[in-house]
């Protein structure tokens, strides 16, 4: 049994090739009753358009590729969705690849995403090596990187302001009367994680409070992680009152581990992330964290990555967020 084919319809409506061609184009050539009828035995017979065809004659194919580190990610998926609907909107669908935090398999995607004559590409990169890795394609089609900080590099970027965003979390935890705060799961991986530990550091100075940092030597923050960093370090006596984590997964990972201490949260000590997925919010973690925009992001990298696809020569565009902190009841005020 083979695809439903345009001269099936016309068969099963008796009319030509080109009448029902002309009928699903929309040609004033036809009359408005054998359209409808057209219409109706396509949709009766399950037809769909060849829309490999209808991209060799419109030199486009609607289609925006997206790549992301891994969909089981929660900022990565709650970013695609907000992507998914905002494409639509726009008259584009989505094709998202996983490049599972690996440069290879980021390039071979791209790559594939290319032969499908996608219009363009959306991508959340493995972090600062994707560019040299990948420059021989970006020059190629329109390409927008989202939350990887590409500040002196010729490529179009939509992200938040990450050294900002931590600076406002640890002066927050500062103003609680927290002097002792614990940086969990700095990357030196990702311009993104080092802007996050700048802020951190900024922030520290700022205030004469000695930096306290665990390093995440993995490639990826993750719930697991953030376990296993916090579950080695309550192994043995700590002075600090506060953790603030490099991402939100990381420090649900840590409520974990607290949990299995016997350690309360905020009561015994404060906690806070950054991203604010929707998990955060949930009442049993109840997370205070930095807010990224994601429906803001993903609306502005296909903003201008639709721009570009307009005008391929155009020069590189980049665009930095403001975050917010979001207070919920993971942190407490105390007297040091």
């Amino acid at each position: 049994m083979g695809f439903v084919t345009l001269k099936d319809v016309a068969k099963v409506a008796g009319v030509s090739y080109a009448t029902v061609s002309r009928a699903l184009s929309g040609s004033p050539e036809i009359g408005e009753s054998t359209r409808k009828r057209v219409v109706r035995i396509c949709e009766e017979m399950g037809y769909t358009p060849n829309s490999v065809a209808r991209s060799m004659v419109m030199k486009r194919t609607n289609i925006i590729g997206l790549i992301v580190t891994s969909i089981d990610n929660p900022f990565m998926s709650e970013m695609t969705a907000h992507l998914e609907i905002y494409a639509r909107q726009c008259g584009y669908n989505l094709m998202v690849c996983n490049s599972s935090y690996n440069l290879d398999l980021e390039k071979e995607v791209f790559s594939l995403l290319m032969g499908r004559k996608v219009d363009g590409i959306i991508m959340i990169p493995v972090g600062s090596e994707s560019h040299e890795t990948l420059k021989t394609f970006t020059a190629q089609v329109p390409t927008v990187f989202i939350g990887e900080n590409m500040i002196d590099l010729p490529e179009n970027y939509v992200s938040v302001d990450n050294a900002t965003g931590m600076q406002q979390a640890t002066e927050y935890l500062y103003s609680l009367g927290h002097r002792r705060i614990l940086y969990l799961g700095a990357r030196d991986n990702s311009m993104t994680h080092q802007l996050r530990l700048d802020g951190y550091l900024n922030a520290c100075k700022k205030h004469g409070i000695e930096p306290s940092i665990i390093r995440n030597t993995s490639a990826r923050s993750s719930f697991q992680i953030g376990y296993a960093l916090a579950k080695q370090h309550f192994e043995q006596p700590f002075s600090e009152t506060a953790i603030l984590c490099a991402a939100d997964t990381l420090a649900i990972g840590v409520i974990q581990a607290a949990y299995e201490k016997g350690i309360r949260i905020p009561d015994d000590l404060s906690l806070m992330g950054f991203d604010n997925i929707s998990f955060s919010a949930l009442p049993p973690i109840d997370l205070t964290t930095v807010n990224q925009p994601k429906q803001e992001l993903a609306v502005s990298a296909m903003d201008m990555l639709l721009n570009r696809i307009r005008k391929p020569d155009a020069p590189h565009t980049k665009t930095i967020l403001s975050p917010s902190l979001v207070i919920r009841n993971s942190c407490r005020a105390i007297e040091d």
